[in-house]
């Protein structure tokens, strides 16, 4: 099996093939099974609504908030990650903004495993603003060594870092209709000559090299998660298999149902021996009505959580599952484990504490297995 991009990985997350399977390892070298969620927002705390939560329970204090309120309710539900902290913040058709990343002191604060974006390029598939780079132009060499100096110098030693990512869901070959005026990164009618399907890999190689290169002049440590792909999209294959030397796991975003979800993931596993991430999911439950860009809550559908677990689990490369949440419903998202006053949604999170209970009870019994 192929080992890592990881120079000196003793004392860090790490991967592993056992047991016919592959593994995340926690930094003592234990099987780990990322349980993550997604989206956590300190802003939802801004409306009138709820604006005393913050200034009298957590007193306007982000270091309160992440180790009293946010850390403690995680691990009642069963998650073992912070999957990805940036939040949905602005959706309109030509306007769509996510929250800040998390600093490394934050990170700190929150004391768990956790997945740390590296702004490599504004090529995500809601992105309505920013023009593509230039990947080959020598500029991009040297904005990928800053963005490394600037986060892995700092990353470097916690291991509570499992990894970095670069972009949520480039748009390599596909567009959406509110960035359509910019196009895809590559021509996806080129690929209809061996000429442009060779003119994709050395794209996407260079790519791919040039930030792992940067990533590993300063951090020897970190697994490379790499670029989250969209499943729903147009995906060739030619882009997964050029990332293949330079990331460790490969991340899909899938909205899919589960069996959907589980057919789309067996696909990637089987045209790449590579752990797979399923790095952001879920479905929701739209009653009397509803739809996407109502104001009102949006639950989530206590059954998929299960469901899609149970499936993934049956796939021997994948070694997580991260939900997109949110932690706690703002206005525009409108979903989220917890109400704007911090009510459960209770269906849902009795569902999910059942099954992380289920993994957590599996990854125990490997644990053992591990030792002999």
């Amino acid at each position: 099996m192929q080992k890592t991009t990881q120079i000196a990985p003793d004392g860090f997350f790490s991967t592993a093939y056992k047991n016919n399977r592959w593994w995340l390892t926690t930094p003592d070298g234990k099987p780990f099974f990322s349980l993550g969620l997604n989206h956590l927002d300190p802003a939802g705390y801004g409306y009138d609504e709820n604006v005393d939560i913050w200034r009298e329970k957590y007193h306007n204090s982000m270091e309160e908030w992440l180790s009293k309120g946010v850390r403690p309710r995680l691990e009642s539900w069963g998650f073992n990650t912070l999957g990805w902290e940036q939040e949905l913040v602005m959706r309109h058709d030509h306007f769509c903004k996510h929250s800040r990343s998390f600093t490394f002191e934050e990170y700190q604060w929150l004391g768990m495993p956790y997945g740390h974006m590296i702004p490599v390029a504004e090529t995500h598939y809601w992105d309505t603003e920013n023009r593509h780079p230039d990947f080959m132009n020598s500029a991009f060499d040297d904005w990928c060594d800053y963005l490394a100096r600037e986060h892995c110098v700092r990353f470097r030693y916690d291991p509570n870092l499992i990894g970095y990512y670069f972009t949520d869901c480039p748009t390599w070959t596909f567009t959406q209709d509110c960035n359509e005026w910019k196009g895809p990164i590559f021509d996806p009618e080129q690929l209809n000559t061996d000429a442009g399907e060779k003119a994709l890999h050395d794209l996407t190689s260079h790519y791919y090299k040039v930030v792992h290169d940067a990533i590993r002049r300063y951090d020897p440590h970190h697994l490379i998660m790499g670029d989250r792909y969209e499943a729903n999209h147009h995906l060739p294959d030619i882009i997964v298999r050029a990332a293949i030397p330079y990331v460790d796991v490969l991340c899909f975003q899938c909205f899919s149902p589960p069996p959907k979800l589980a057919e789309q993931m067996s696909y990637w596993a089987g045209i790449v021996e590579k752990p797979l991430l399923v790095a952001d999911s879920a479905r929701s439950k739209l009653v009397h009505g509803q739809t996407w860009g109502s104001n009102e809550r949006i639950h989530h559908d206590p059954a998929f959580y299960p469901d899609a677990i149970k499936r993934l689990l049956d796939i021997p490369t994948c070694v997580g599952f991260h939900l997109c949440g949110a932690f706690m419903r703002n206005k525009v998202r409108n979903r989220g484990l917890l109400s704007l006053t911090e009510e459960e949604d209770t269906p849902v999170v009795t569902e999910m504490q059942k099954t992380n209970a289920d993994v957590k009870t599996w990854l125990d019994e490997e644990t053992e297995t591990w030792g002999t």
